[in-house]
């Protein structure tokens, strides 16, 4: 059985468009990265506990290197708000009623709104540079994973607007529901312990590899130390459901070819391991962090879309 071809007039979305969509993604990565210097280099009390303004005023005079940094990461923020917006009018316009990429594009928008929320939230309460309140890991994890559902809704953007057919609620059967949510959310705990690992390696910096271990294990070092194992282990569990995705990949026959996609997906969970490997080694220095976490963002981007492509199927396609 083959799928019907819908017709969409002068509403198919544009190579412009699905450019844009992807730009967009890559400018949010960019913004991520950004916030991750930010947090490295204990500069996100550049403005004080202003927001939106820094320091009070929109002009800064004599800044210094942390308030640049700072006050940069809002501003391209800022910016993110802006092109989402217009990702989703866009998108609305270009759209048949009922399209997927429609629905992500909304969701993209309430992403952004809340993940600025919570970013004001931290610099209010306090809760960036040094601060070791009990309140940051929470507020920090919470943030996390705003972000990758983020991430994960401006993917399905550009995924979507750049499918043929299955790009309808209507015109798609969904396969294996309950093993994705329970991988996908395993995933997102991966990048939030490390966070947290990320977190500890800032406030509780090591000289020694030596030393970065007995931290591990030392009684009294702070619990974001002593938990800093469940990041790789974690990280171990979670690749059981990427096996599981890339196994369903090669043997899908439906409505498109996987295999490339699954290959990157291996390569970049690699890439990871020995990134997760080479951090631990070195420190942790802030390009270090800055790397992993790139690496982190493409993987989990990756990985969104092959499992959109397994998941979401053409009504009419074979499994």
């Amino acid at each position: 059985m083959t799928t019907t071809a819908i017709k969409m007039s002068d509403r198919t979305p544009s190579l412009a468009l699905r450019r844009f969509a992807w730009g967009v993604l890559a400018y949010f990565i960019a913004t991520i990265l950004w916030g991750a210097i930010v947090r490295a280099t204990g500069s996100g009390a550049g403005c004080g506990d202003h927001w939106p303004l820094c320091n009070g005023t929109l002009l800064q005079q004599s800044p210094t290197m942390q308030t640049v940094i700072e006050f940069t990461h809002r501003v391209t923020a800022a910016l993110d708000m802006v092109f989402v917006l217009g990702l989703l009018v866009w998108t609305w316009r270009r759209t048949v009623s009922g399209h997927l990429a429609r629905w992500a594009a909304g969701a993209a928008v309430f992403f952004t709104l809340t993940e600025g929320l919570l970013g004001a939230l931290l610099v209010k309460l306090g809760l960036t540079a040094q601060s070791r309140s009990p309140m940051r890991a929470p507020f920090l994890a919470l943030h996390l994973s705003n972000t990758l559902l983020l991430v994960a809704a401006l993917a399905m953007v550009a995924h979507m607007l750049g499918r043929r057919q299955g790009f309808r609620w209507r015109d798609i059967r969904v396969t294996a529901p309950v093993g994705t949510t329970i991988g996908m959310l395993a995933m997102m705990v991966v990048g939030v312990t490390g966070s947290m690992a990320a977190l500890g390696d800032t406030l509780f910096p090591a000289a020694t590899l030596g030393e970065s271990l007995s931290q591990d294990f030392a009684a009294n070092s702070n619990w974001l130390l002593r938990w800093r194992w469940t990041h790789p282990a974690i990280a171990v569990v979670a690749s059981i459901f990427v096996i599981w995705v890339l196994i369903r990949a090669a043997r899908r026959t439906g409505a498109w070819d996987n295999r490339k996609l699954a290959a990157l997906v291996v390569a970049l969970l690699a890439a990871e391991y020995v990134l997760g490997l080479l951090d631990v080694g070195l420190l942790a220095p802030v390009w270090m962090q800055v790397v992993h976490l790139l690496g982190a963002d493409l993987l989990w981007m990756a990985l969104v879309v092959l499992t959109a492509r397994l998941t979401l199927m053409p009504a009419g396609s074979r499994s």
